[in-house]
């Protein structure tokens, strides 16, 4: 039972630094079947031993994939980020956007000076304002959001939960 409990918490910390392997079963290195060191969960030590065993003991890339579930694509992958970043580039990358990339400054900007001007604007109005002044189409709550990201970080001029005060429509 404790075990088990174990095997949870490093499941659930590798799945947060985004390390957890989502084809563990795909592994079958005698080292992370008969072992209890090595872990197939371990995307990134699964990874490092594929790389290991081409360079170290000489298997080709293709039966290094294979044995350790991934593609040659992806061994190449895992070969040029190793050498450009060590261990660090062996890590998953997160998918997804990696920041609010509609919402720059200049239109986070034009946003709060547009709510200076008029603090009734309801989001409807901003996304039309946004639209006709950038060309771009936005979601309301992309717009709260952004407004409530700005206002954590103190981008703002303005006091008080501003974000909160935009109308919904």
């Amino acid at each position: 039972m404790a075990r088990r409990r174990e095997k949870d918490r490093k499941d659930e910390a590798l799945r947060q630094h985004s390390a957890l392997n989502p084809r563990p079963d795909g592994v079958h290195d005698e080292l992370f079947t008969e072992s209890g060191f090595f872990d197939a969960q371990d995307v990134v030590q699964v990874k490092y031993e594929m790389l290991r065993r081409v360079r170290q003991d000489g298997w080709s890339v293709a039966e290094a994939a294979r044995t350790f579930g991934f593609s040659r694509n992806a061994f190449y992958q895992a070969q040029k980020a190793f050498r450009d970043q060590g261990i660090a580039g062996l890590f998953r990358e997160r998918p997804g956007p990696r920041r609010a990339h509609k919402f720059s400054e200049e239109v986070m900007d034009f946003v709060e000076k547009a709510l200076a001007e008029d603090e009734s604007l309801s989001t409807r109005a901003l996304r039309q304002l946004i639209h006709g002044q950038f060309g771009l189409s936005v979601h309301r709550r992309s717009i709260e959001r952004a407004r409530k990201r700005r206002e954590k970080k103190g981008g703002t001029r303005r006091t008080g939960n501003t974000a909160s005060r935009i109308r919904r429509l």
